[in-house]
């Protein structure tokens, strides 16, 4: 049975699930609403306009199951694709749909669960003819119950079975449907269940064997790729795969061995401490695993090489397989029987007429035509199932060659999308890094102007202070002459008074006090001369000083306005030991070269202004020690 035989069923009773009146017709608007659920659970992309185009019609009443069947096979089931769907999630949402209508639900301290009634369900399914109203012969319902039991580790009873069949003829001729077989289920009528968890752990693993196609499963050790190093993993197989979780809860998983006709199985010699091995040889790797026992390998070995028979046959369940297989064993019993009676029927009555041998002939040839017309239908399904399988393997090809595509694509424009960011952000960082510059530019203009301010300050006030001090040595030159003079105009009358004395025997105190006065003039002078020429000393300092700040700041400027590069570094700095030194006059920009031109000459004339004040100084110094030097004596005199 083929992908699309398994969906019709389920959509089967979701469609009569909807027929409230039972009358084979449902409404348009109903049968919208099943297509869109089945679009989402199948993963098919929905076409609202076709869904609307193939129900707008004259008639608005509604659509049989004939009517709906060229929509479900022409834009779904020929879109279904096996792999593309959870397929429990698609026959869950039809088990929703029809449940509310036809199940009556299970009662309270029953042994079957909701979702044990499900999975019975599901199986039904499986094993049910292939006619509708879909129903499971004996044969089928005796089989399903003895893989029931042999789960639950308990020997078949069959009286059970035997006493329905026996009660209800309609079952034994025609068969059962879903709805009275869980209801004999619930009621205990077909299996004895004594536990309910027993019960549904036993379902569950039949339900994983028939309907998720699992051939095996349980605890194996793997002998890693990259490590080679021995770890215990949980398997799962099924035709197509081997995969390998952590633990059996199937939450983290590991990897996937994926099986085709090429592969091979083999036991492997025990080594590096392991026993009862065997290897699964791929086109490309080697698995080698380690059983518990040799019974569990001798088991591992006979399912995988089921499921690489199953590969090579191109099938896709084993279950399908044995229910064909069933199938034919029953027909050809039945033909087996049918030609005894036939022989027995012949023995008691040899003396019947021709026309009823006749009859019998046609009867035969009837059933081995039909018998033919079945194997030939068989084998059509499988070529069928085979052409559908290579298109789905060029197709699935044909998808990963344009995914790759796309996925350069996708790389290519995000490579390129990377590049651009980068140079937009190094465009952003430059253009900060200019708006920092002309920031700092403009701080560093405004502080070289200040610098520039107090150096024509300090140079105006040690201008002043200049003409002040020669302002004083001029006064003092002028009090020095008129002390020497007193002087000599005291050593005169000194020199008179020894020869020429007073009648009344008095001298002059004039010449005395205005020398007095005038000496304390002079070292008043001194004094102002002094302080002026600290202060010429600290008003020079100063005018260092901004001198110094204007060349630091007309450095900063010039490197603000010529930034130097990474490459330029080293030459930078061999040009600045040579044209900057820092005893010299700095690199001046443009904007200021005319100024330091004119303060450059000024600095020139300073020095030799100094020296001449400094050589007068000096001999007020030497005049003043020769004046007192000869006024002690003449004191003491």
């Amino acid at each position: 049975m083929d992908l699309r035989s398994e969906l019709l069923k389920s959509i089967w009773y979701a469609f009569t699930s909807l027929d409230v009146e039972k009358c084979g017709k449902v409404s348009k608007s109903q049968l919208k609403v099943l297509s869109h659920n089945l679009y989402t659970v199948l993963n098919i992309p929905h076409d609202p306009v076709a869904l609307e185009e193939h129900f707008q019609d004259d008639d608005d009443g509604p659509v049989s199951n004939h009517g709906y069947m060229p929509y479900l096979n022409k834009y779904i089931l020929d879109k279904v694709k096996e792999g593309m769907f959870d397929k429990e999630k698609f026959d869950d949402l039809c088990w929703m749909m029809t449940r509310k209508k036809n199940f009556k639900g299970v009662p309270q301290g029953a042994l079957l669960s909701e979702r044990d009634c499900f999975k019975l369900f599901c199986l039904f399914n499986l094993l049910s003819e292939d006619r509708y109203p879909l129903v499971m012969i004996p044969e089928e319902l005796e089989y399903l119950l003895k893989k029931i039991s042999t789960a639950m580790s308990q020997e078949w009873d069959e009286k059970p079975l035997e006493d329905l069949l026996t009660q209800d003829a309609t079952v034994r001729d025609e068969g059962t449907s879903v709805w009275s077989f869980l209801e004999h289920m619930i009621a205990g009528r077909l299996l004895r269940v004594t536990s309910a968890e027993a019960f549904s752990l036993a379902l569950d693993e039949v339900f994983l064997e028939m309907y998720h196609n699992v051939l095996k499963r349980g605890y194996m050790w793997k002998k890693g790729h990259v490590r080679r190093n021995w770890t215990e993993r949980w398997f799962v197989l099924k035709p197509s795969s081997m995969a390998y979780y952590i633990s059996e809860e199937l939450k983290d998983k590991r990897g996937e061995i994926l099986l085709d006709k090429n592969c091979v199985v083999e036991p492997v010699t025990d080594r590096e401490g392991k026993r009862c091995m065997l290897c699964v040889k791929t086109h490309n790797k080697t698995f080698e695993m380690s059983a518990s026992d040799q019974r569990q390998k001798v088991e591992w070995i006979q399912a995988i090489q089921t499921a690489l028979r199953l590969q090579g046959e191109g099938k896709t369940s084993l279950h399908q397989e044995l229910k064909l297989k069933r199938r034919v064993h029953r027909e050809h019993s039945q033909r087996e029987r049918l030609r005894s009676s036939r022989s027995s029927c012949s023995s008691r009555s040899s003396q019947s007429d021709d026309s009823n041998f006749q009859e019998l002939e046609k009867m035969d040839k009837d059933k081995d035509r039909q018998d033919l017309e079945i194997e030939s239908i068989i084998q059509h399904a499988r070529d069928l199932e085979t052409k559908r399988r290579e298109a789905e393997e060029r197709e699935r090809k044909k998808q990963k060659e344009v995914q790759m595509e796309l996925e350069r694509q996708l790389k290519e424009a995000e490579t390129l999308r990377d590049s651009m960011q980068a140079e937009m952000q190094e465009k952003e960082r430059e253009a900060e890094q200019q708006k920092k510059r002309i920031h700092e530019l403009e701080l560093t203009q405004r502080k070289l102007e200040a610098a520039l301010h107090m150096e024509i300050q300090a140079r105006q006030e040690e201008e002043r202070a200049r003409q002040e001090l020669e302002r004083l040595l001029l006064v003092e030159e002028e009090k020095k002459k008129q002390f020497q003079l007193l002087q000599e105009q005291q050593r005169s009358t000194k020199s008179l008074s020894t020869i020429l004395e007073a009648p009344d025997g008095s001298t002059d105190d004039v010449t005395p006090s205005a020398l007095h006065s005038a000496s304390k003039e002079l070292q008043d002078l001194r004094a102002s001369r002094q302080r002026s020429h600290q202060r010429l000393e600290e008003v020079q300092e100063r005018l260092r000083n901004a001198s110094q700040h204007v060349r630091h700041w007309n450095v900063q400027l010039n490197r603000l306005m010529t930034p130097v590069t990474p490459g330029d570094r080293l030459e930078h700095r061999l040009l600045s030991k040579n044209m900057c030194p820092k005893k010299e006059g700095a690199l001046a920009s443009n904007e200021f070269i005319s100024k330091f031109k004119i303060r450059a000459d000024q600095n020139m004339q300073i020095p030799e202004d100094v020296e001449r004040l400094e050589e007068q100084l000096e001999a007020v110094d030497l005049s003043d020690g020769s004046d007192e030097s000869q006024g002690k004596p003449n004191g003491r005199m």
